[in-house]
């Protein structure tokens, strides 16, 4: 996956659940992989997997990569990694929410759905390919009818979501809460 994150310049990422890798911190990948590995049985490699998964979060920092992410209020709420973790992993969403390459909304919790209810997670790379996340793995879609498809949901989950103060006010409230 390496060479796909480098080569993208337009990332568009929706998570209805969790904070989206390009913005996790160390603590909450930690948490997240051994979650993962538990419930799917793997080997134990998460030690070696979260390194390489914070050394590929440089893309965020360099180059013209750019990065629109919708969140559902929701994976603000959902405690990953315990309360200490959460609280890092909010602030840190907080502070590269600022970042010029990062456009970062909020669906609230509180929004009309019924134009579109939350859907599967998915990471749109450029215009090249879809990957979308399972219980079980990830699918990756490169049918380009497909790839529209989640374009297109992307963008009315977009209009459904605050941005700037408002968004940066539910990161808060989220913070907040945990204590």
């Amino acid at each position: 996956m390496i060479p796909v994150w480098e080569r993208t310049l337009r990332y568009r990422i929706y998570s209805s659940w969790l904070i989206p890798g390009p913005m996790q911190t160390e603590a909450y990948i930690r948490s997240l992989l051994t979650s993962i590995r538990v419930r799917r049985r793997l080997v134990d490699d998460v030690d070696e997997a979260v390194p390489i998964r914070v050394a590929k979060q440089h893309i965020v920092y360099e180059g013209n990569h750019r990065f629109s992410i919708i969140l559902e209020e929701a994976a603000l709420r959902y405690r990953i990694g315990g309360i200490e973790t959460m609280a890092a992993q909010l602030g840190h969403l907080r502070s590269v929410s600022t970042l010029p390459s990062v456009s970062l909304g909020i669906i609230p919790l509180d929004t009309d759905r019924s134009a579109l209810w939350p859907v599967e997670g998915f990471f749109l790379f450029d215009e090249a390919q879809a990957n979308v996340e399972l219980v079980s793995a990830h699918l990756t879609i490169v049918q380009p009818h497909e790839i529209n498809i989640y374009a297109e949901t992307f963008a009315t989950l977009a209009e459904m979501a605050v941005y700037g103060p408002a968004a940066r006010s539910l990161i808060a409230k989220a913070i907040e809460a945990l204590r």
